[in-house]
């Protein structure tokens, strides 16, 4: 997955470990060999992609792609959300949601906010993996502006 001759990274913000390997594993599973960055809060994941000031400058020139769980320990995934999507240097970056939330108001805000794709996690490893696998369809079509 490139983006104008320059490669994409994977940002995955999910707190839990087994949720994390089969994403990645998924991902993987589906030909994209991009580099994963994982985090499993929210206050790591933001310091990396807006930078510790929240400017967001530290992401000028970085093409990034984020996965991202709605609950995590320390703060919402739609604050996390809104803070990328707000910000001058990063509201062009996509966002995936990947949430065992199936809450319709949920889902609502969140497209509001500006996510890109919203996959709720069924908790059935065989629907989850063909959901990761499908995004992993999404991904190698996908071009990052």
């Amino acid at each position: 997955m490139k983006a104008v001759g320059k490669e994409v990274t994977i940002i995955m913000i999910e707190d839990d470990e087994g949720h994390a390997r089969l994403i990645e594993k998924n991902v993987r599973r589906a030909g994209v060999n991009n580099d994963i960055v994982p985090f499993t809060n929210g206050t790591d994941a933001l310091d990396y992609v807006l930078g510790k000031d929240r400017s967001g400058k530290a992401s000028e020139d970085r093409y990034l792609l984020i996965l991202l769980d709605l609950n995590l320990p320390d703060m919402s995934g739609t604050d996390i959300l809104d803070q990328i999507k707000s910000n001058l240097h990063t509201r062009r970056m996509p966002v995936v949601i990947l949430t065992t939330t199936d809450d319709e108001r949920e889902i609502q805000r969140c497209y509001d906010l500006g996510a890109n794709v919203y996959i709720t996690k069924p908790v059935d490893y065989d629907n989850f993996a063909n959901a990761i696998r499908q995004l992993g369809l999404f991904f190698s079509v996908m071009q990052i502006p």
